[in-house]
């Protein structure tokens, strides 16, 4: 079940209160995947639908403790070769299929684990076997998450090289002892350096990742972290709050020791996220999010995470990657020996899947793209042919009287008390059979 952090004494449980897609990925299963076999096989002549691509890169230095990602900090130089060969024969076998042809990347993503973890020589080496199918020269936005700890200048200068436009720095906190608490691999020192080398190559847009509420965090320690991030001036502040999904090191221990996550409470987080928005804001900033703020300047969007709200396409590679083809949702293999063995065979490693209704299409993208703040309802009339006011008027008039939304002169929105609960609030939109049950 989603998490109830909407009570005010609530609790950080262990749970999933972030959500990324619908319908839940509980429900995907094997039953769906020929339907993604046959959204990739048909050429639709003249298809101009935006199309994504995103790579992980499962590699860290050390795993934190909240992390839920597929990651991986036990493999050799070996190891990271044999991944990198799987993951551009991926790309490989994309590039063939009938549905994918001539079609051109919009926007590209470097996600982890830690794509800063790849040397120079490994990750010249991967684009350079991908170019060999496909290119990314007609990309808006090519995004590459960076951990500060692995960074030195000539890595920066490879990453600016091989066509990245905006940077995203995962620092998380700026004190040390929360860091290492926290099971961070790096420590502040580390992000200044790197911070620094990055905007000497000069990247189009360098983005800072924050997290509220970790293990150990306190009001005056949080305030101290927002001023040290305000300082570096970045283009764009991440800002989440801290959750404890089933398959973290923290929930492995509260569930063995029995004792209560050591996080900080909802109202907590959201009062630390509400103050770092407060002081970006007075510096001139913009909240485009429940979690971001930008400078309002040509290099401080989105696009990534802009399109894929909008429905846009998106192929996902290497292990566990999530994809979203054609009204279809599908995920890879998510271990590592059935990723290899798969690609191995010249087989996309696709493990499970969902086909979404009209419905469900709809669904996903008034979730998502209400964590903006707002969504146009002529946006949904003119795409989908529905009236949201009228669809969803239960759920948004219970959100009215909540004080966490108006809908007013063609436009749902969200207060800024809703803003801060947004995840909170989505379920209310789904579909009943998928509002009661482990959204992973």
């Amino acid at each position: 079940m989603q998490l109830d952090v909407l009570k005010e004494d609530a609790r950080t449980e262990i749970g999933s209160y972030f959500i990324s897609n619908y319908p839940p990925f509980s429900v995907w299963s094997p039953e769906h995947l020929p339907a993604a076999a046959r959204a990739l096989d048909e050429a639709v002549p003249d298809d101009t639908s935006p199309l994504g691509l995103y790579m992980h890169i499962p590699f860290c230095r050390k795993r934190c403790t909240f992390c839920y990602f597929r990651v991986y900090t036990d493999k050799n130089a070996r190891d990271v070769d044999t991944y990198i060969d799987a993951l551009a024969k991926e790309v490989a076998l994309y590039a063939q299929r009938d549905g994918l042809r001539n079609r051109h990347f919009e926007f590209v993503y470097f996600g982890g684990g830690t794509p800063s973890f790849l040397s120079s020589a490994q990750l010249t080496r991967l684009i350079d076997r991908i170019a060999e199918h496909w290119s990314w020269d007609r990309a808006r936005e090519v995004t590459f998450e960076c951990e500060p700890g692995t960074l030195q200048k000539h890595k920066l200068e490879t990453i600016k090289k091989i066509g990245v436009t905006r940077l995203s720095l995962g620092i998380e906190h700026f004190d040390d002892d929360i860091l290492e608490l926290n099971g961070r691999a790096h420590k502040s020192p580390e992000v200044y350096r790197a911070y620094e080398w990055a905007r000497e190559v000069g990247f189009d847009q360098i983005n800072v990742d924050l997290i509220a509420g970790m293990v150990g965090d306190s009001e005056s320690s949080w305030k101290e972290t927002v001023e040290k991030t305000l300082a570096l001036d970045p283009d764009s502040v991440t800002v989440y709050q801290m959750e404890v999904p089933h398959n973290t090191v923290i929930a492995r221990a509260s569930k063995d020791g029995g004792g209560p996550v050591p996080v900080a409470d909802w109202r907590t987080k959201r009062a630390w996220v509400d103050h770092a928005f407060d002081v970006f804001q007075r510096e001139g900033y913009v909240v485009s999010s429940a979690y971001t703020v930008v400078k309002p300047s040509a290099s401080g969007g989105f696009v990534y995470r802009d399109a894929l709200w909008q429905g846009s396409d998106l192929i996902g590679t290497g292990v566990a990657s999530f994809s979203h083809f054609r009204g279809v949702h599908y995920q890879n293999e998510d271990s590592w020996e059935a990723y290899i063995d798969r690609i191995g065979r010249g087989e996309l490693p696709l493990a499970r899947a969902f086909v979404m209704s009209d419905r469900q299409r709809l669904i996903r993208e008034l979730i998502l793209q209400l964590k903006t703040g707002s969504v146009e309802v002529a946006y949904f009339r003119d795409k989908f042919g529905v009236d949201i006011g009228e669809v969803f008027a239960e759920a948004i008039a219970v959100l009215d009287s909540d004080g966490f939304a108006r809908l007013e002169g063609g436009r749902l929105s969200l207060t800024r008390t809703g803003l801060l609960v947004a995840d909170g609030l989505l379920p209310r939109f789904f579909e009943p059979e998928f509002r009661d049950i482990r959204y992973t």
